[in-house]
């Protein structure tokens, strides 16, 4: 077999295992050949032997580490294998390489949609290492909804938030080095436009502008619950002779005393009372709460119960403000 050979992906297509035995025979003569080991590895995966696709494709990536193509092949072959958190992993560090090639972005979304399914079904990757549970919560005014994500010393270049009219989607890098992401459809709509986040020392705040001045009874679409993820990181970043382990419920703890010494002001110091009062408060504070905030239109919010649950609360606003029906 002359060494020449050109091993092309359609040439590959039209009879693997006639391709497969041919590149045996070339790799035989030149083992340190990348992009024939490659080829082989996409012959594996045409006849379905991916765990040998792995490894050809993950030699390649040892002999030419710039080799996009190896990266791909070993997506596939992991994907096909199940090891999706893996196989995602390949994918982002060949696009990084060859932004040029879609296929990465299509092989992307393929992990994320399975990742997200297997989220849903109550399964997981077996690759992957569990991550810790962030806390989330949200309250709202007649103007906007606040979302919290309460992860502590997270950095601005590390938070992506997207806003989409009836969607949320937010990527916190850990400092553990996980990603936490929260992808949640809205009840209603919010303007994307003036939405916004910023990153505090114990939390990720997020200001979602509402279309309409009505109180949402929810965050989350109907029927629809919210979906977050945990992916986990290259496992040479958690070496197995590790015995460290966090006391997650003291963190939390933390974060909470951390906020409450938090200055706040205007809007934010008044939302954060109003937080304060519901969450000490009694059964009958946080009826009196809800029930005058809803029947006033937002313009009125008591603590009394025993005034509010023998009437209909009348719309108050402001002085210098007219209330409108929407």
């Amino acid at each position: 077999m002359a060494s020449g050979r050109n091993f092309t992906d359609s040439f590959i297509d039209e009879n693997p295992e006639l391709a497969l035995k041919e590149l045996n025979e070339v790799i035989g003569e030149a083992a340190d050949n990348a992009e024939w080991l490659c080829q082989r590895a996409y012959a594996h995966i045409l006849l379905k032997d991916y765990s040998r696709a792995v490894d050809d494709a993950k030699k390649a990536q040892q002999l030419q580490p710039g080799l996009a193509i190896a990266f791909l092949r070993t997506g596939i072959a992991e994907y096909h294998l199940n090891n999706i958190t893996t196989a995602l992993q390949a994918f982002t560090t060949g696009k990084a390489l060859d932004e040029s090639n879609e296929a990465f972005q299509m092989w992307i979304k393929l992990c994320e949609e399975k990742m997200a399914t297997q989220s849903q079904n109550g399964t997981s990757n077996t690759k992957q290492t569990a991550a810790p549970h962030i806390k989330h919560d949200w309250y709202q005014t007649e103007s906007q909804v606040t979302l919290t994500i309460m992860v502590k010393n997270a950095k601005k270049e590390d938070v992506t938030v997207t806003f989409k009219e009836k969607e949320l989607r937010a990527v916190v890098k850990l400092p553990s080095g996980e990603d936490y992401c929260l992808h949640i459809p809205l009840l209603h709509l919010v303007v994307p436009e003036q939405s916004t986040y910023r990153v505090l020392a114990t939390k990720v705040e997020i200001k979602m502008k509402k279309t309409e001045a009505i109180r949402w009874e929810k965050l989350e679409g109907e029927g629809t619950l919210p979906n977050v993820k945990h992916f986990a990181p290259a496992p040479s970043q958690y070496p197995s002779s590790s015995h460290y382990t966090r006391n997650w419920d003291k963190l939390v703890g933390d974060i909470k005393e951390e906020e409450k010494n938090e200055k706040l002001e205007g809007d934010a110091a008044l939302n954060q009372l109003f937080q304060q009062i519901y969450s000490d408060g009694s059964d009958e504070v946080k009826r009196a709460m809800n029930k005058s905030f809803m029947e006033s239109g937002g313009t009125v919010l008591s603590t009394n119960w025993t005034d509010v649950g023998k009437r209909k609360v009348d719309v108050n606003p402001p002085d210098d403000m007219e209330w409108k029906q929407y």
